[in-house]
């Protein structure tokens, strides 16, 4: 992982860090990755290619359906919730690999301050909980009807461990003043 006291300027260097990072396995084969701007039109794209990919690939079933909603949570994250830089941009990534029917993903975004709190105490309140206690906090969250600031039910990060069977393990790393490039990582197996 990124050095976490190391402040950094530039959006495409924090990226390629997290690509070496993230790809430095030999064992993996990158299945995507995706650095840039995400239009609901690209978020279209990359999920219908990611089937395609994992259909050729023949992954079963179950993984790809999984690996689809974990995408489509991901990319909407990234693309409702992502801050911009201080030139206006709104970045983030995506990454998939895969080892033999094992999947890894990461995705990244530009975060404030404010963001960073309620993300940190919100993803260790997940990776505290068992799988029975994510699906109940999942059908909770669904039921009560509430909608957040930018339209949704905060059910993206609730959906990604509950597809995910695993820990979202993720990280904060210094970018412009009060922001941050905040990545996230799950494994499904």
């Amino acid at each position: 992982m990124v050095k976490p006291k190391e402040k950094h300027v530039d959006v495409n260097g924090i990226f390629q860090e997290l690509h070496n990072d993230f790809s430095e396995c030999n064992d993996e084969y990158v299945v995507m990755s995706h650095f840039g701007e995400f239009s609901q039109d690209l978020v279209n794209s990359l999920s219908e290619g990611l089937e395609y990919i994992m259909l050729s690939r023949e992954a079963a079933r179950m993984i790809t359906k999984r690996m689809f909603t974990i995408m489509i949570e991901g990319l909407q994250n990234i693309r409702l919730h992502g801050a911009r830089n201080n030139s206006g941009k709104q970045f983030g990534h995506v990454m998939i690999l895969e080892n033999d029917g094992t999947y890894a993903v990461s995705f990244g975004n530009i975060v404030d301050k404010f963001s960073k709190d309620i993300l940190s105490k919100h993803l260790n309140k997940l990776n505290n909980m068992n799988p029975m206690e994510i699906k109940e906090l999942y059908l909770a969250t669904l039921s009560n009807g509430m909608m957040t600031d930018k339209g949704g039910a905060g059910l993206g990060f609730i959906t990604i461990a509950l597809k995910s069977k695993s820990d979202i393990s993720f990280q904060f790393i210094e970018f412009e003043e009060n922001t941050f490039y905040f990545e996230m990582r799950v494994r499904l197996t």
